[in-house]
């Protein structure tokens, strides 16, 4: 059975919070009781924040999420791909690219036409599927009291791009 990518359902709540808890929240004292009831939250919302999972023989390996806000401090930046975690395993094999495009194409449909994330270990990764930096922050957040540099980025501007059919390439 290949790679699928769906909408995330409530039987992919649990895995995806672990998953996320472990990539993104690891000495943060978030627990895995607070992921799974933001996830829930997100699918219960109205319909434009999105949450997508990628599964392999049906079991979630990976994450990627359409949200209106992001980060702090409060800012215009709306709305942001946020999320994106491929389990190790199963890396390198396409499926952040093609969860990425989930999120897109599900904004494009919602008439957006400029998303923001922001990162600071996968610059390449999304600089590859044609992102581009438009603002770089510092922020001193982590739980290891470093600071880091988190580069805002969102899809080149394509002139073809309508707002019922855009695709970022």
């Amino acid at each position: 059975m290949p790679t699928t990518i769906e909408a995330m359902a409530e039987r992919d709540v649990g895995a995806v919070a672990r998953l996320r808890l472990a990539a993104f929240f690891a000495g943060s004292g978030r627990t895995l009781a607070e992921d799974a009831t933001g996830l829930r939250e997100l699918l219960a919302s109205d319909g434009f924040e999105a949450a997508f999972v990628a599964r392999d023989q049906g079991l979630p390996i990976g994450s990627c999420l359409l949200v209106r806000s992001e980060i702090d401090p409060a800012h215009d930046l709306t709305p942001w791909l946020a999320g994106l975690i491929v389990d190790q395993d199963h890396r390198g094999r396409g499926i952040g690219t093609a969860l990425v495009r989930a999120v897109e194409a599900h904004a494009a449909s919602a008439g957006v036409g400029r998303l923001y994330l922001y990162t600071w270990h996968a610059r390449r990764f999304y600089e590859a599927l044609n992102w581009v930096e438009v603002q770089n922050l510092r922020a001193g957040w982590r739980t290891d009291g470093s600071d880091v540099a988190r580069a805002i980025k969102c899809p080149r501007d394509n002139p073809a791009q309508t707002s019922r059919s855009a695709r970022w390439r």
